[in-house]
């Protein structure tokens, strides 16, 4: 009987090392998240173009006008259009191309690193 005694569960040090692990992706994942949030704003806004018949979306410029509209409504401060949407025009179709990378610290010289990259073809209304 004393050995299934003995087996009664996790010490209190145990119980400290899940904690600090579970902590440990607690903390990745808040840290994340934020940008995986942005990217699927950011999805949405691009493909938004083609279903809203209200703003007349024709040329390059309207295009970005419009992503960028979209962009300060879901509060998108961190990224710049320019640099990480790409877009052109072809049979009546806008070819929109999605690429930015967002790093995070971890941990001293440790990097969260997400890379998004995605293109879209969106028709024009």
């Amino acid at each position: 009987m004393t050995f299934a005694r003995s087996q009664q569960g996790l010490s209190i040090l145990g119980w400290l090392m899940v904690l600090a692990v579970v902590a440990f992706f607690a903390s990745t994942a808040f840290k994340m998240m934020p940008h995986y949030l942005d990217y699927m704003s950011m999805e949405k806004i691009i493909t938004s173009v083609e279903t809203d018949k209200a703003q007349e979306v024709r040329t390059v410029g309207d295009f970005y006008n419009h992503v960028s509209k979209g962009m300060q409504v879901n509060n998108i401060r961190d990224l710049k259009l320019r640099e990480v949407v790409k877009v052109k025009v072809e049979n009546n179709e806008f070819l929109v191309h999605l690429k930015y990378e967002k790093r995070e610290p971890l941990i001293e010289n440790l990097d969260l690193v997400a890379t998004f990259d995605k293109e879209f073809r969106v028709r024009m209304p």
